[in-house]
């Protein structure tokens, strides 16, 4: 059974998204052009797209708790209202 998680989806295809410089300095800054704000720097192109993946992260639970408009990524749409399913006892 191949499940698939939402936010989980989101981040890895908002990642795939993610452009990269190196700096003047050496340094390496990453930024998801969709995701307006979400940028990260880092000593390191590793360091950078870990800080990158932590920001999007944030930036995304912060929007869903202030209900931001969050871009559709990839068909993900985290604007939606959930749909629960009724618990069945087994």
């Amino acid at each position: 059974m191949n499940v698939r998680y939402v936010l989980s989806g989101y981040v890895e295809e908002a990642m795939s998204q993610a452009v990269y410089d190196k700096l003047e300095d050496g340094m390496f800054a990453g930024r998801i052009p969709a995701c307006i704000g979400v940028v990260a720097f880092g000593n390191t192109l590793r360091e950078c797209e870990q800080e990158l993946r932590s920001t999007l992260e944030d930036w995304i639970l912060v929007g869903l708790k202030l209900k931001h408009p969050l871009p559709i990524v990839a068909d993900i749409d985290l604007n939606r209202e959930p749909i629960y399913e009724p618990v069945v006892a087994l």
